[in-house]
């Protein structure tokens, strides 16, 4: 396992609050849950790289690292790790920041791939009016 960053990276894409009805049976904040706030996240950053609609088509190297609580507030962060010729590869990192506490965790982070779309749901090519620099 690779050492915890100190500090988020990325883009700011979502920011929410676990709520117990987010909760598994043991009481803690339902895995699904935090990947499906990452993907919301992840989403909105890929829509705004591609200024186009975009999809979910892979989720890689995913690590829950550590549980997310009721009453944490959690944070997701987007940096774009390469663009392809209709996709491209975002890694995302999800932070909690619990009560009483003044600073946040890392709790999960993975790679998600997008791909850019048309009105017809077809795989379109992204226009990139920007070199692509790596972060």
């Amino acid at each position: 396992m690779t050492e915890q960053a100190n500090e988020p990276k990325g883009d700011l894409c979502i920011r929410t609050l676990a709520m117990p009805a987010d909760t598994n049976a043991n009481g803690d904040i339902f895995g699904g849950w935090l990947l499906s706030q990452m993907d919301v996240g992840g989403g909105v950053f890929a829509s705004k790289v591609a200024k186009s609609r975009t999809v979910t088509v892979a989720i890689d190297a995913m690590n829950f690292r550590k549980a997310v609580y009721v009453g944490d507030l959690v944070s997701v962060y987007a940096t774009l790790v390469r663009v392809g010729r209709t996709s491209m590869t975002v890694h995302l990192e999800a932070w909690a920041l619990r009560r009483r506490e003044v600073q946040p965790i890392l709790v999960t982070d993975g790679n998600f791939t997008y791909v850019s779309i048309d009105d017809e749901g077809k795989p379109q090519t992204i226009q990139r009016t920007e070199p692509l620099v790596a972060t």
